[in-house]
Protein backbone atom coordinates (compact mmCIF):
# COMPACT_ATOMS: atom_id res chain seq x y z
CA UNK A 1 0.00 0.00 0.00
CA UNK A 2 1.32 3.51 -0.93
CA UNK A 3 2.26 5.49 2.30
CA UNK A 4 0.07 9.18 3.05
CA UNK A 5 1.07 11.63 0.09
CA UNK A 6 2.58 9.27 -2.44
CA UNK A 7 1.62 11.50 -5.66
CA UNK A 8 0.06 10.11 -8.48
CA UNK A 9 -0.18 11.58 -12.03
CA UNK A 10 -2.79 9.78 -14.27
CA UNK A 11 -2.20 10.98 -18.36
CA UNK A 12 -5.55 10.33 -20.40
CA UNK A 13 -9.34 11.26 -18.69
CA UNK A 14 -10.98 8.51 -20.64
CA UNK A 15 -12.31 5.54 -19.43
CA UNK A 16 -8.83 3.92 -18.99
CA UNK A 17 -7.74 6.61 -17.10
CA UNK A 18 -10.61 7.34 -14.99
CA UNK A 19 -11.05 4.03 -13.74
CA UNK A 20 -7.65 3.97 -12.84
CA UNK A 21 -8.12 7.25 -11.31
CA UNK A 22 -10.70 6.17 -8.80
CA UNK A 23 -8.82 2.66 -8.06
CA UNK A 24 -5.83 4.48 -6.92
CA UNK A 25 -7.33 6.90 -5.20
CA UNK A 26 -9.37 4.27 -3.01
CA UNK A 27 -5.83 2.68 -2.51
CA UNK A 28 -4.48 5.78 -0.59
CA UNK A 29 -2.97 7.67 -3.28
CA UNK A 30 -3.55 11.45 -4.35
CA UNK A 31 -4.43 11.42 -7.45
CA UNK A 32 -4.16 13.79 -10.43
CA UNK A 33 -5.56 13.52 -13.48
CA UNK A 34 -4.89 15.20 -17.06
CA UNK A 35 -7.31 15.47 -19.88
CA UNK A 36 -6.49 17.10 -23.24
CA UNK A 37 -9.98 17.76 -24.20
CA UNK A 38 -12.44 19.74 -22.26
CA UNK A 39 -14.92 18.64 -19.75
CA UNK A 40 -17.64 18.29 -21.98
CA UNK A 41 -15.76 17.08 -25.16
CA UNK A 42 -16.53 13.46 -26.18
CA UNK A 43 -13.34 11.04 -26.31
CA UNK A 44 -13.18 7.61 -27.19
CA UNK A 45 -15.22 6.60 -24.13
CA UNK A 46 -18.64 8.56 -24.32
CA UNK A 47 -20.29 7.49 -26.95
CA UNK A 48 -19.51 3.98 -27.74
CA UNK A 49 -21.26 0.71 -27.86
CA UNK A 50 -21.17 0.40 -23.97
CA UNK A 51 -20.43 -3.41 -23.81
CA UNK A 52 -19.28 -5.43 -21.59
CA UNK A 53 -17.90 -8.47 -23.59
CA UNK A 54 -16.14 -11.81 -21.91
CA UNK A 55 -17.44 -12.91 -24.90
CA UNK A 56 -14.46 -11.35 -26.63
CA UNK A 57 -11.75 -13.36 -25.90
CA UNK A 58 -10.29 -13.19 -29.26
CA UNK A 59 -7.79 -11.25 -30.13
CA UNK A 60 -7.98 -8.94 -33.40
CA UNK A 61 -4.86 -10.70 -34.72
CA UNK A 62 -6.67 -13.92 -35.56
CA UNK A 63 -6.20 -15.82 -38.32
CA UNK A 64 -8.32 -14.27 -41.65
CA UNK A 65 -8.28 -10.43 -40.51
CA UNK A 66 -5.40 -8.99 -42.54
CA UNK A 67 -7.02 -11.16 -45.92
CA UNK A 68 -10.61 -10.22 -45.02
CA UNK A 69 -8.73 -6.49 -44.42
CA UNK A 70 -7.60 -6.64 -48.19
CA UNK A 71 -10.57 -7.49 -49.12
CA UNK A 72 -12.76 -5.15 -47.89
CA UNK A 73 -10.25 -2.43 -48.88
CA UNK A 74 -11.84 -1.42 -52.10
CA UNK A 75 -15.90 -1.60 -50.29
CA UNK A 76 -15.95 2.38 -49.30
CA UNK A 77 -18.94 0.67 -46.86
CA UNK A 78 -16.82 -2.21 -45.31
CA UNK A 79 -16.37 -2.76 -41.39
CA UNK A 80 -12.94 -2.90 -41.20
CA UNK A 81 -10.13 -1.31 -43.29
CA UNK A 82 -6.68 -0.22 -43.14
CA UNK A 83 -5.40 2.13 -45.08
CA UNK A 84 -2.18 1.99 -47.17
CA UNK A 85 0.22 4.34 -45.68
CA UNK A 86 3.85 4.83 -46.56
CA UNK A 87 4.62 5.38 -42.61
CA UNK A 88 7.28 3.18 -40.82
CA UNK A 89 5.13 3.09 -37.78
CA UNK A 90 2.41 2.19 -39.46
CA UNK A 91 4.51 -0.72 -41.47
CA UNK A 92 5.83 -2.30 -38.46
CA UNK A 93 1.94 -2.24 -37.07
CA UNK A 94 1.41 -4.28 -39.96
CA UNK A 95 4.30 -6.70 -39.93
CA UNK A 96 3.81 -7.36 -36.03
CA UNK A 97 0.02 -7.87 -37.01
CA UNK A 98 0.17 -10.00 -39.83
CA UNK A 99 3.05 -12.54 -37.79
CA UNK A 100 0.51 -12.75 -34.58
CA UNK A 101 -2.73 -13.72 -37.20
CA UNK A 102 -2.42 -17.53 -36.15
CA UNK A 103 -3.88 -20.00 -34.15
CA UNK A 104 -1.60 -19.92 -32.06
CA UNK A 105 -1.61 -16.69 -30.73
CA UNK A 106 -5.56 -16.64 -30.72
CA UNK A 107 -5.25 -19.97 -28.24
CA UNK A 108 -3.02 -18.09 -26.08
CA UNK A 109 -4.64 -15.30 -25.72
CA UNK A 110 -8.41 -16.26 -25.11
CA UNK A 111 -7.84 -17.73 -21.21
CA UNK A 112 -6.36 -14.52 -20.70
CA UNK A 113 -8.70 -12.14 -22.26
CA UNK A 114 -11.98 -13.84 -21.05
CA UNK A 115 -10.49 -14.02 -17.02
CA UNK A 116 -10.09 -9.98 -17.56
CA UNK A 117 -13.28 -9.42 -18.85
CA UNK A 118 -15.08 -11.74 -16.29
CA UNK A 119 -12.94 -9.70 -13.26
CA UNK A 120 -14.20 -6.40 -15.27
CA UNK A 121 -17.79 -7.23 -14.79
CA UNK A 122 -17.72 -8.56 -11.36
CA UNK A 123 -16.36 -4.39 -10.63
CA UNK A 124 -19.24 -2.87 -13.02
CA UNK A 125 -22.36 -4.99 -10.72
CA UNK A 126 -19.94 -4.02 -7.42
CA UNK A 127 -20.28 -0.54 -8.67
CA UNK A 128 -23.65 -0.55 -9.84
CA UNK A 129 -24.66 -0.98 -6.10
CA UNK A 130 -22.93 2.48 -5.50
CA UNK A 131 -24.20 4.59 -8.42
CA UNK A 132 -26.31 4.00 -11.77
CA UNK A 133 -24.68 3.86 -15.12
CA UNK A 134 -27.67 1.96 -16.06
CA UNK A 135 -26.13 -1.72 -16.04
CA UNK A 136 -27.70 -4.27 -17.60
CA UNK A 137 -26.63 -8.20 -17.37
CA UNK A 138 -29.27 -9.62 -19.95
CA UNK A 139 -26.23 -10.87 -22.10
CA UNK A 140 -25.66 -10.16 -25.98
CA UNK A 141 -27.09 -11.42 -29.51
CA UNK A 142 -24.58 -12.68 -32.07
CA UNK A 143 -27.45 -12.46 -35.30
CA UNK A 144 -26.89 -13.89 -38.43
CA UNK A 145 -28.22 -13.59 -41.38
CA UNK A 146 -26.43 -16.34 -43.22
CA UNK A 147 -26.51 -20.24 -42.16
CA UNK A 148 -23.01 -20.15 -42.96
CA UNK A 149 -21.82 -17.25 -41.05
CA UNK A 150 -23.92 -18.81 -38.23
CA UNK A 151 -22.60 -22.18 -38.60
CA UNK A 152 -19.13 -20.52 -38.41
CA UNK A 153 -19.90 -18.12 -35.61
CA UNK A 154 -21.21 -21.60 -33.83
CA UNK A 155 -17.09 -22.85 -33.08
CA UNK A 156 -17.34 -20.03 -30.38
CA UNK A 157 -19.81 -21.12 -28.29
CA UNK A 158 -17.55 -24.43 -27.73
CA UNK A 159 -14.30 -22.57 -27.16
CA UNK A 160 -16.62 -20.29 -24.80
CA UNK A 161 -17.78 -23.31 -22.62
CA UNK A 162 -14.12 -24.70 -22.32
CA UNK A 163 -13.76 -21.25 -20.91
CA UNK A 164 -16.52 -21.51 -18.26
CA UNK A 165 -18.80 -19.08 -20.23
CA UNK A 166 -22.36 -19.24 -20.79
CA UNK A 167 -23.10 -19.87 -24.47
CA UNK A 168 -25.52 -21.10 -26.63
CA UNK A 169 -26.71 -21.69 -30.67
CA UNK A 170 -30.17 -19.82 -31.18
CA UNK A 171 -32.27 -20.99 -34.10
CA UNK A 172 -34.84 -17.32 -34.97
CA UNK A 173 -37.57 -18.81 -32.63
CA UNK A 174 -35.07 -18.63 -29.91
CA UNK A 175 -34.28 -15.00 -30.90
CA UNK A 176 -37.60 -13.80 -31.06
CA UNK A 177 -38.91 -15.74 -27.44
CA UNK A 178 -35.53 -13.36 -26.15
CA UNK A 179 -36.63 -10.38 -27.63
CA UNK A 180 -40.65 -10.69 -28.12
CA UNK A 181 -42.45 -7.78 -30.25
CA UNK A 182 -38.49 -7.19 -32.07
CA UNK A 183 -38.84 -7.52 -35.49
CA UNK A 184 -35.66 -9.70 -36.43
CA UNK A 185 -34.89 -11.20 -39.58
CA UNK A 186 -32.04 -13.75 -38.58
CA UNK A 187 -31.84 -17.21 -39.34
CA UNK A 188 -30.21 -17.53 -35.71
CA UNK A 189 -28.01 -16.07 -33.30
CA UNK A 190 -25.20 -16.49 -30.45
CA UNK A 191 -26.50 -15.80 -27.21
CA UNK A 192 -23.69 -14.77 -24.84
CA UNK A 193 -24.99 -14.73 -21.30
CA UNK A 194 -22.42 -13.22 -19.29
CA UNK A 195 -22.21 -10.28 -21.61
CA UNK A 196 -23.87 -6.93 -20.30
CA UNK A 197 -24.14 -3.50 -21.89
CA UNK A 198 -24.37 0.32 -19.72
CA UNK A 199 -24.50 4.00 -20.92
CA UNK A 200 -20.75 4.86 -20.94
CA UNK A 201 -21.89 8.76 -20.74
CA UNK A 202 -23.54 8.13 -17.35
CA UNK A 203 -20.61 5.89 -16.22
CA UNK A 204 -18.06 8.50 -17.32
CA UNK A 205 -20.04 11.22 -15.57
CA UNK A 206 -20.53 9.24 -12.37
CA UNK A 207 -17.16 8.07 -12.07
CA UNK A 208 -15.65 12.06 -12.29
CA UNK A 209 -18.22 13.18 -9.67
CA UNK A 210 -17.23 10.49 -7.29
CA UNK A 211 -13.52 11.26 -7.90
CA UNK A 212 -13.67 14.87 -7.07
CA UNK A 213 -15.84 14.21 -4.35
CA UNK A 214 -13.35 12.41 -3.24
CA UNK A 215 -10.65 14.89 -3.43
CA UNK A 216 -9.32 13.72 -7.02
CA UNK A 217 -7.92 16.19 -9.38
CA UNK A 218 -8.99 16.46 -13.26
CA UNK A 219 -7.34 19.12 -14.85
CA UNK A 220 -8.91 19.98 -18.56
CA UNK A 221 -7.65 21.59 -21.75
CA UNK A 222 -4.18 19.98 -20.59
CA UNK A 223 -2.08 18.17 -23.44
CA UNK A 224 0.80 17.28 -22.44
CA UNK A 225 3.96 18.46 -24.52
CA UNK A 226 6.90 16.38 -23.04
CA UNK A 227 7.69 14.06 -20.03
CA UNK A 228 10.97 15.05 -18.13
CA UNK A 229 13.08 12.29 -17.37
CA UNK A 230 16.13 11.54 -15.67
CA UNK A 231 17.93 8.29 -14.67
CA UNK A 232 15.49 6.32 -15.34
CA UNK A 233 12.66 8.06 -13.58
CA UNK A 234 9.98 10.71 -14.70
CA UNK A 235 10.35 14.10 -12.74
CA UNK A 236 7.36 15.59 -14.06
CA UNK A 237 5.13 16.12 -16.96
CA UNK A 238 4.78 19.12 -18.59
CA UNK A 239 2.07 20.53 -20.65
CA UNK A 240 -0.44 23.83 -21.61
CA UNK A 241 -1.63 23.48 -18.02
CA UNK A 242 2.01 24.15 -16.42
CA UNK A 243 4.14 21.81 -15.17
CA UNK A 244 2.64 18.78 -12.65
CA UNK A 245 5.34 16.61 -10.33
CA UNK A 246 5.02 13.33 -9.21
CA UNK A 247 6.28 10.16 -7.33
CA UNK A 248 4.09 7.87 -10.00
CA UNK A 249 2.96 8.27 -13.15
CA UNK A 250 0.52 6.51 -15.93
CA UNK A 251 0.30 6.92 -19.17
CA UNK A 252 -3.52 6.14 -20.23
CA UNK A 253 -3.81 8.40 -23.73
CA UNK A 254 -5.12 6.10 -25.85
CA UNK A 255 -4.27 6.63 -29.56
CA UNK A 256 -2.18 9.70 -28.64
CA UNK A 257 0.01 7.30 -25.96
CA UNK A 258 2.54 6.65 -28.61
CA UNK A 259 3.54 10.32 -28.87
CA UNK A 260 3.42 10.33 -25.18
CA UNK A 261 6.20 7.52 -24.80
CA UNK A 262 8.28 8.96 -27.62
CA UNK A 263 10.61 11.38 -25.33
CA UNK A 264 11.27 8.59 -23.55
CA UNK A 265 12.86 6.62 -26.39
CA UNK A 266 9.88 4.35 -26.80
CA UNK A 267 8.78 3.15 -29.97
CA UNK A 268 4.94 1.82 -28.95
CA UNK A 269 3.02 0.14 -31.88
CA UNK A 270 -0.08 1.31 -31.80
CA UNK A 271 -2.58 3.06 -34.43
CA UNK A 272 -6.00 4.73 -34.25
CA UNK A 273 -9.32 2.02 -35.35
CA UNK A 274 -11.47 4.82 -36.07
CA UNK A 275 -15.25 4.03 -35.13
CA UNK A 276 -18.37 5.47 -35.66
CA UNK A 277 -21.65 5.75 -33.51
CA UNK A 278 -25.38 7.58 -34.53
CA UNK A 279 -27.68 7.39 -31.95
CA UNK A 280 -31.70 6.67 -32.79
CA UNK A 281 -33.35 8.99 -29.42
CA UNK A 282 -36.85 7.27 -30.38
CA UNK A 283 -36.26 4.19 -32.63
CA UNK A 284 -39.39 2.24 -34.23
CA UNK A 285 -38.31 -0.67 -32.14
CA UNK A 286 -35.93 -0.84 -28.55
CA UNK A 287 -34.51 -4.34 -28.37
CA UNK A 288 -33.53 -5.09 -24.80
CA UNK A 289 -30.41 -6.73 -25.37
CA UNK A 290 -27.47 -5.82 -26.55
CA UNK A 291 -26.81 -7.12 -30.08
CA UNK A 292 -23.46 -7.76 -32.45
CA UNK A 293 -24.65 -7.78 -36.37
CA UNK A 294 -21.96 -10.95 -36.90
CA UNK A 295 -21.86 -9.72 -41.21
CA UNK A 296 -21.90 -6.00 -40.87
CA UNK A 297 -19.93 -6.08 -37.65
CA UNK A 298 -22.41 -3.45 -36.31
CA UNK A 299 -23.04 -3.15 -32.78
CA UNK A 300 -26.69 -2.09 -31.06
CA UNK A 301 -27.13 -1.60 -27.72
CA UNK A 302 -30.67 0.08 -25.62
CA UNK A 303 -29.64 2.71 -24.02
CA UNK A 304 -32.61 3.74 -21.68
CA UNK A 305 -35.41 4.54 -24.44
CA UNK A 306 -32.12 5.31 -26.94
CA UNK A 307 -30.84 2.81 -29.32
CA UNK A 308 -27.07 3.33 -30.30
CA UNK A 309 -25.58 1.92 -33.17
CA UNK A 310 -21.48 1.66 -33.71
CA UNK A 311 -19.54 0.13 -36.19
CA UNK A 312 -16.28 0.00 -38.29
CA UNK A 313 -12.72 -0.15 -37.39
CA UNK A 314 -10.47 2.39 -40.12
CA UNK A 315 -6.69 1.71 -39.34
CA UNK A 316 -5.49 4.67 -40.71
CA UNK A 317 -3.85 7.80 -39.00
CA UNK A 318 -4.61 10.24 -36.31
CA UNK A 319 -7.59 12.31 -37.37
CA UNK A 320 -11.10 12.44 -36.78
CA UNK A 321 -12.37 13.07 -40.40
CA UNK A 322 -15.89 11.38 -40.81
CA UNK A 323 -16.28 9.32 -44.18
CA UNK A 324 -19.45 9.46 -44.63
CA UNK A 325 -19.79 6.26 -47.10
CA UNK A 326 -18.41 4.37 -43.39
CA UNK A 327 -21.56 5.83 -41.85
CA UNK A 328 -23.73 4.96 -44.60
CA UNK A 329 -22.60 1.37 -44.62
CA UNK A 330 -23.83 1.12 -40.88
CA UNK A 331 -26.80 2.68 -41.67
CA UNK A 332 -28.09 -0.01 -44.08
CA UNK A 333 -27.03 -2.32 -41.93
CA UNK A 334 -29.26 -1.75 -39.22
CA UNK A 335 -32.79 -2.51 -41.60
CA UNK A 336 -31.83 -5.69 -42.62
CA UNK A 337 -31.40 -6.60 -39.17
CA UNK A 338 -34.03 -4.58 -37.95
CA UNK A 339 -36.53 -4.11 -40.17
CA UNK A 340 -38.82 -2.00 -38.41
CA UNK A 341 -35.79 0.45 -37.97
CA UNK A 342 -35.70 2.11 -41.17
CA UNK A 343 -32.80 4.20 -42.84
CA UNK A 344 -34.57 7.42 -42.96
CA UNK A 345 -34.60 7.47 -39.12
CA UNK A 346 -30.96 8.38 -39.01
CA UNK A 347 -31.57 11.54 -41.05
CA UNK A 348 -30.01 14.64 -39.61
CA UNK A 349 -28.21 12.86 -37.29
CA UNK A 350 -24.67 13.82 -36.10
CA UNK A 351 -22.35 11.11 -35.95
CA UNK A 352 -19.79 10.49 -33.41
CA UNK A 353 -16.26 9.78 -34.79
CA UNK A 354 -13.71 8.23 -31.89
CA UNK A 355 -10.37 6.51 -32.35
CA UNK A 356 -9.34 3.53 -30.68
CA UNK A 357 -5.89 2.64 -29.73
CA UNK A 358 -5.19 -0.65 -31.12
CA UNK A 359 -2.35 -2.56 -30.54
CA UNK A 360 -0.75 -5.23 -33.43
CA UNK A 361 -1.32 -8.42 -31.37
CA UNK A 362 -4.84 -7.37 -30.42
CA UNK A 363 -3.78 -7.20 -26.24
CA UNK A 364 -3.16 -4.40 -24.35
CA UNK A 365 -0.40 -2.80 -22.86
CA UNK A 366 -0.34 -2.74 -19.54
CA UNK A 367 2.48 -3.22 -17.19
CA UNK A 368 5.72 -0.70 -16.65
CA UNK A 369 7.50 1.43 -19.50
CA UNK A 370 10.43 -0.55 -20.15
CA UNK A 371 13.47 0.99 -18.96
CA UNK A 372 11.25 3.60 -16.94
CA UNK A 373 10.96 2.85 -12.80
CA UNK A 374 7.99 4.78 -12.28
CA UNK A 375 6.08 4.76 -15.06
CA UNK A 376 2.92 2.17 -15.91
CA UNK A 377 1.30 2.38 -19.53
CA UNK A 378 -2.44 1.49 -19.49
CA UNK A 379 -3.61 1.33 -23.30
CA UNK A 380 -3.69 -0.17 -26.85
CA UNK A 381 -7.44 -1.71 -25.47
CA UNK A 382 -8.56 -1.64 -29.03
CA UNK A 383 -12.89 -2.01 -28.80
CA UNK A 384 -12.18 -3.88 -25.20
CA UNK A 385 -11.34 -0.40 -23.77
CA UNK A 386 -14.33 0.18 -21.76
CA UNK A 387 -14.95 -3.42 -21.02
CA UNK A 388 -11.92 -4.09 -19.30
CA UNK A 389 -11.49 -0.42 -17.94
CA UNK A 390 -12.33 -1.65 -14.36
CA UNK A 391 -9.63 -4.30 -14.17
CA UNK A 392 -6.92 -1.94 -15.85
CA UNK A 393 -7.62 0.46 -13.07
CA UNK A 394 -7.00 -2.67 -10.97
CA UNK A 395 -4.24 -4.28 -12.23
CA UNK A 396 -2.44 -0.52 -12.39
CA UNK A 397 -3.54 -0.25 -8.64
CA UNK A 398 -1.90 -3.67 -7.51
CA UNK A 399 1.40 -2.52 -10.00
CA UNK A 400 1.68 0.69 -8.23
CA UNK A 401 1.71 -1.45 -4.58
CA UNK A 402 4.13 -3.34 -6.09
CA UNK A 403 2.83 -6.30 -7.68
CA UNK A 404 3.59 -8.21 -10.55
CA UNK A 405 2.73 -7.30 -14.01
CA UNK A 406 1.40 -9.62 -16.39
CA UNK A 407 4.02 -10.69 -18.80
CA UNK A 408 1.74 -11.31 -21.93
CA UNK A 409 0.83 -7.13 -21.72
CA UNK A 410 4.42 -6.05 -21.43
CA UNK A 411 4.53 -3.26 -22.93
CA UNK A 412 7.98 -3.82 -24.49
CA UNK A 413 7.13 -6.67 -25.90
CA UNK A 414 7.51 -5.80 -29.31
CA UNK A 415 10.79 -3.87 -28.79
Amino acid sequence: MPEHGDRLLIIGGGIIGLCTAMQAQKAGFQVTLLERGGQLAPNCSSANAGMIVPSHFTPLAAPGMMMQGLRWLFNPESPFAIKPSLSLDMARWGWIFCRHSNSRHVAASRKLLCELHMESRQLFIDWAKEFDFGLKTKGLLMLCRDPKVLEEEAKIVEQACRLGLRAEVLDAAGVAKLEPGIDIDVVGALYHAEDAHLDPALLINGLKHRFAEAGGTIHYHCPVARLEHHNGRVRAVHGTGGCFEADQFVIAGGSWTPELVRDLGLRLPLQPGKGYSLTLKAPAQLPAICSLLAEARVAITPMGSSLRVAGTMEIGGLNHEINPRRIQGIIKSVQNYYPAIKQNAFERLEPWVGLRPVSPDGLPYLGPAPGIDNLIIASGHAMMGLSLAPVTGMRVTAMLAGEAPIAQLDPGRFE
